[in-house]
C-alpha cells in the first residue's frame, strides 16, 4: 500500500477533484512519475486509456491514440505531479532504521532509499525531498535549496543542481562524478554541476557607493543696476535722476528731452535738494548737448 504524507494526500485529492478523475487514476499516475525520476512515466489505468507513456516537455501517448483531451490530460496530471516530486515529500519513508526501499534504475544499479529523518545532513541545506545510499556512497537532494549533496566515503560534496528537478538514480563504476542523475531535462551528471563550498564564508554584500557630491549651482551673475538707471532691455526714461551719468556727446539728445530735464532740476532746486552751484553746473551742461 503507497504510503503518502499529508502533503501528498493532499496532491492526491486536488488532482483528482481539479482533473475529474479517481485518486487510484491519479495514484497511479504519482507513482509511475516518481518510478520515471520525475521526467517521465510508464503507467496502465483504464480511465487513462489503458498503458501510456509520458515524458516531461515531450510526447504523450495513451492507448486511445486519437483522443488528443486524453492526452492533454495526462500531460498536465503528469507536469503537476513532477513539479510536486521535486519540490516536496510526497511518500512516506517506511519505518527501518537503515533501509526503507531499493529504487532501480536503467542500468541494473540500484540505491536504498533512506529514511531522511535518520540521516546528518547539513542544516543549511534544508530537508531532502529525497534520499538514498549504497555501500559507501549515499546522497540527498534538497528542492528548496536546488542541493545535491553526495557523501563518498567520508567526504561529502555539494552541487547546484540549479532548474533541474533531480529525481532519479544510478550509480556507475567510477566513483561519484559518473553518478548519473535524472532531471525534467534528461541525464544529467554530477560533473556537470557546479560544486557549492558550504565552509567558505558568505562574501558580505557590498556597501552601497556614497552618494555623489552635490554639484554647487552656479548663482547667476548679479549685475548691479541702480532704481535711477534703466536696465539694458528698457530705453532711458526721460524721469531718470539728474545725478545720473550724462550721455556722451557723440549720442544726439532730443531738445525736448534736455528741456524736460532742466525743469526737473529746476524743482529739485526750488525744493532745496540742489544747490545753486550744482543747479548752475547742470544746467550748462545739458544747455551744452543743444
Amino acid at each position: 500500500m503507497t504510503r503518502f504524507t499529508p502533503f501528498g494526500q493532499d496532491l492526491l485529492n486536488s488532482l483528482s477533484n481539479r482533473y475529474g478523475v479517481s485518486t487510484q487514476a491519479v495514484e497511479a499516475l504519482i507513482i509511475a512519475v516518481n518510478n520515471g525520476g520525475g521526467s517521465q512515466a510508464q503507467f496502465s489505468h483504464p480511465e487513462l486509456g489503458g498503458m501510456g507513456q509520458w515524458s516531461y516537455g515531450g510526447m504523450t501517448m495513451v492507448g486511445d491514440m486519437f483522443n488528443n483531451n486524453l492526452k492533454a490530460l495526462v500531460d498536465n496530471l503528469c507536469t503537476d505531479i513532477s513539479n510536486a516530486l521535486a519540490n516536496s515529500q510526497v511518500f512516506e519513508p517506511l519505518p527501518m532504521p537503515r533501509a526503507s526501499q531499493t529504487q532501480s534504475q536503467g542500468n541494473g544499479a540500484s540505491f536504498m532509499v533512506m529514511n531522511s529523518q535518520n540521516s546528518s545532513w547539513p542544516a543549511e541545506l534544508g530537508a531532502p525531498s529525497s534520499t538514498g545510499a549504497q555501500n559507501n556512497l549515499r546522497y540527498a537532494f534538497f528542492p528548496s535549496t536546488r542541493r545535491l549533496a553526495i557523501d563518498l566515503n567520508g567526504h561529502m560534496t555539494v552541487y547546484d543542481t540549479g532548474d533541474h528537478q533531480i529525481g532519479g538514480v544510478s550509480q556507475q563504476q567510477g566513483g561519484d562524478q559518473s553518478i548519473p542523475f535524472t532531471s525534467q531535462y534528461g541525464t544529467v551528471r554530477c560533473a556537470d554541476l557546479p560544486v557549492v563550498n558550504l565552509d567558505a564564508p558568505s562574501a558580505p554584500e557590498p556597501s552601497p557607493p556614497p552618494p555623489p557630491a552635490p554639484h554647487p549651482t552656479p548663482e547667476p551673475a548679479s549685475q548691479a543696476v541702480s532704481e535711477d538707471e534703466p536696465t539694458p532691455e528698457e530705453p532711458a526714461s526721460p524721469t531718470a535722476s539728474p545725478t545720473a551719468q550724462p550721455t556722451p556727446a557723440s549720442t544726439a539728445t532730443p531738445s525736448n528731452e534736455i528741456f524736460a530735464l532742466i525743469e526737473q532740476l529746476a524743482n529739485l532746486h526750488q525744493k532745496g535738494i540742489l544747490s545753486d552751484d550744482e543747479f548752475s553746473t547742470k544746467k550748462a551742461e545739458l544747455l551744452a548737448r543743444l
